[in-house]
């Protein structure tokens, strides 16, 4: 009875440990990707320039409220109250609309610039793991992971770094 439960018992730890042994695992470093791909490049240049574009607009309204702030520290000891509190207020205005552009352009995860960024990158990353999966199925693995993601990847044995496979299938795709 010993020998048959035995046997049953190897045979059981046979079939699991097999299938486990013959999953394949491998990983991408999508900073690479997306620093060699020509039009995440592109993409890349074109949220940069946007950004650029809205911080010299913001740099514009600073130095105008800063030359506005700076006139009415002159002008102050001669002005009577209505006067004083007019521009004061102007200033106020001036300011928060410099507050509520930054905000609108910049805020983290609701400002514009990542909407653009989604907008920009989207095609982009479809294609890329469009051809992760492909190169994936090909290599036939299992699971892939993003070496330069959140997940920690403490250690990664370069055979099965998909990084520039994928890069490659990207250039064949138009």
């Amino acid at each position: 009875m010993k020998k048959y439960l035995l046997i049953i018992v190897v045979l059981f730890l046979g079939s699991v440990l097999v299938p486990a042994q013959t999953q394949k695992i491998g990983y991408v470093d999508s900073q690479v990707i997306l620093a060699q791909l020509p039009a995440a490049i592109k993409a890349q240049g074109d949220l940069d320039a946007l950004s650029s574009q809205w911080s010299a607009h913001i740099d514009t309204m600073t130095a105008d409220y800063q030359k506005a702030l700076a006139d009415y520290q002159k002008k102050a000891t001669t002005m009577n109250d209505k006067e004083k509190l007019a521009v004061q207020q102007k200033l106020v205005n001036q300011e928060q609309s410099i507050i509520d552009f930054r905000k609108e352009k910049f805020a983290q995860g609701t400002g514009e610039i990542y909407k653009k960024q989604d907008e920009i990158f989207g095609p982009v990353k479809t294609k890329i793991y469009a051809a992760i999966k492909e190169v994936a199925k090909k290599e036939d693995m299992k699971f892939v992971f993003d070496k330069a993601g959140d997940v920690v990847l403490l250690f990664a044995d370069p055979e099965y770094d998909l990084t520039y496979k994928v890069l490659d299938m990207l250039k064949t795709i138009k």
